[in-house]
């Protein structure tokens, strides 16, 4: 089995949905020149083999010891660190043996340097085999970044040629036990030293990969503001070598490792810091700031995780339903059976397609983001595509990471469902699978923090620019013609409009309930519109409140809106791609009806 060239969706995507001929060139400028390639075919080849090597290992050989990692757990906990379970080791093993961690590690450091969305897509294909390895496989790559994006040469000298090699990995160390949502209420301390390192007191919680060597940690220096903006960012070694004696000793340790109802092969740690030392990122104070940038990763791998749970469960529900009988036929020949079926094959296929393209975004961004920070030197159009780049991510990281996890839980409850009492039995592993998905709901930012993200941004947007919100509503009338435009991008246009007048009628109703929004007179009535954008309606507490609580169901219209732009510029250059556009249109139809109901209660 191969997790990469066993699916034509797969395949088309890699092939068709990636930005290459963007990305080959920041990644390769003097592309084909002593490349080794003849063509950006052949580079692509290359790039695929790399896709079908890491396919067959985690759908072979990971995928096979995932249910007794999920049973020995990934690790204990001896003399203040963790002592890591011989099954993850083996992974990890195998791991270092097929340079899977140097993929996507610049070449100076020792590492392949492949673009960023290797690191992407290597991580759902090992996500789907077991989430739980795939989590602790991803704090190398990542980890390893941060430190060639932020920290200064000396320490990516130091560190990433030993992550590329497995030797030693990290975390990012953001939650305390009553900051978690609220970051800004940290307490760990940061002292400066005359040396220049500072001394870290305090904890975090619900760390994952806490003992791997490396801790960018989020702390607060004596005497900075209160709040996000006094936050500072430090990179802490988990041992340093006594200047007496020589020998390892801990800098700071491991207080426990938590028992998870799901995730049982991730390590999740509580971390203690004593005078730990540590080095300053970046500036004093604008810590939190990098760790977004950590953390936008981390939330768009979730939406692939998501994604990996999905596929893995609808694996087993296909096999079984083929092989299972109920009233002599199989349960996919049963027509409530096949229609549900088709309907989370829908919305998998749906979903894979926003994270592909989102990712191909991300890459652009991420490599013109370096490009950036270590040379401040960019032409006139790589400064339009960072911005450009950077815009879409911005848009798109909460909302995958909402669609994706939601969507996960949900699918492989109904996978169980599926099974039928079968489902409830350890014997199957779709019980594994729901149980796995639920920490992705909460960690990297809950569900409803990614929908608030979403509700600030789209307002912020249509605060900023009130005119351009209301002349969209005219501009996307249905019927209106449109200049070569495809039947799916006006089917989008469509949607786009009823969305946008949906949010203008809850605006409406949050804040200014006297002004009745009618499809008779929409012009006049837009005019009137305009005057709820001054901003004595947006400082009143008890109307934000009011458009708060429906956060969550704005941010889910917005996801399936985004979802169906990219399937729409997908169906628009390959009409083979309709059908999918159409099932999806199909599928979600009636949630965007639900969601407008919900706005006018």
């Amino acid at each position: 089995m191969n997790f990469y060239s066993d699916s034509s969706e797969w395949r088309y995507l890699f092939r068709n949905a990636i930005d290459w001929d963007t990305i080959i060139p920041l990644y390769h400028p003097t592309f084909p020149t002593s490349e080794g390639f003849n063509d950006k075919s052949e580079l692509i080849d290359f790039y695929e083999e790399l896709l079908m090597t890491t396919g067959k290992w985690t759908a072979e050989v990971v995928a096979s010891r995932a249910r007794e990692l999920d049973e020995v757990g990934g690790g204990k906990l001896v003399d203040g660190r963790v002592e890591l379970s011989d099954v993850l080791k083996k992974t990890y093993q195998e791991a270092k043996d097929m340079d899977f961690f140097g993929i996507t590690i610049d070449p100076k450091y020792g590492g392949m340097g492949a673009p960023q969305i290797f690191s992407l897509l290597g991580f759902e294909q090992a996500s789907r085999a077991c989430v739980s390895t795939a989590t602790q496989l991803g704090f190398f790559t990542v980890i390893a970044e941060m430190i060639h994006r932020f920290c200064s040469e000396e320490l990516a000298s130091e560190y990433i040629p030993q992550i590329q090699k497995g030797e030693i990995s990290g975390s990012m160390c953001l939650t305390e036990p009553d900051a978690g949502s609220d970051v800004g209420s940290l307490r760990t301390s940061a002292t400066p030293q005359v040396d220049g390192t500072y001394l870290l007191n305090g904890s975090k919680c619900f760390i994952t990969n806490g003992g791997g060597g490396l801790g960018f940690v989020l702390a607060r220096v004596k005497g900075a503001p209160a709040g996000l903006d006094g936050i500072s960012m430090f990179l802490a070694e988990e041992w340093m070598k006594d200047p007496q004696t020589g020998e390892k000793k801990h800098n700071y340790r491991i207080g426990k490792i938590e028992e998870k109802m799901g995730m049982h092969g991730s390590v999740t740690c509580e971390v203690v810091y004593e005078d730990t030392v540590a080095r300053l990122v970046g500036k004093e104070n604008e810590g939190f700031k990098l760790m977004l940038h950590l953390m936008n990763e981390a939330r768009i791998s979730v939406g692939l995780q998501g994604l990996a749970g999905i596929e893995a469960a609808l694996d087993l529900v296909k096999d079984y339903a083929l092989n299972r009988k109920q009233f002599g036929k199989s349960l996919l020949d049963l027509p409530l059976f096949r229609r549900n079926f088709d309907d989370w094959e829908t919305e998998r296929d749906a979903l894979r397609a926003l994270l592909v393209d989102t990712a191909s975004y991300f890459d652009i961004f991420q490599r013109l983001d370096l490009k950036q920070r270590h040379t401040g030197d960019l032409s006139e159009n790589e400064t339009q595509l960072l911005a450009q780049a950077a815009a879409v991510c911005r848009d798109r990281t909460p909302l995958v990471k909402y669609y994706g996890s939601e969507a996960n839980t949900l699918i492989t409850q109904r996978a169980i469902q599926a099974f039928g009492g079968y489902g409830f039995m350890k014997e199957y592993d779709v019980e594994r699978l729901h149980r796995d998905s639920f920490g992705a709901l909460v960690y990297e930012g809950t569900s409803q923090i990614q929908a608030l993200m979403a509700m600030k941004d789209f307002m912020k947007s249509v605060m900023t620019k009130p005119g351009r919100f209301v002349q969209s509503l005219l501009a996307e009338i249905p019927g209106r013609p449109m200049r070569g435009e495809s039947e799916y991008k006006k089917a989008v246009r469509n949607v786009n409009f009823e969305f946008r007048k949906s949010v203008a009628g809850l605006l409406v109703r949050c804040f200014k309930p006297e002004l009745k929004l009618t499809e008779k007179g929409l012009k006049e009535t837009l005019t009137q519109l305009n005057q709820l954008f001054k901003k004595e309606y947006w400082q009143d507490q008890n109307h934000l409140d009011r458009l708060m609580t429906h956060a969550e169901t704005l941010c889910q219209a917005m996801a399936y809106l985004e979802t169906l732009k990219v399937l729409a510029n997908h169906a628009s250059k390959d009409e083979a791609r309709g059908a999918l556009f159409d099932r999806y249109l199909k599928l979600v139809t009636p949630r965007f009806a639900a969601i407008y109901a919900d706005w006018k209660i």
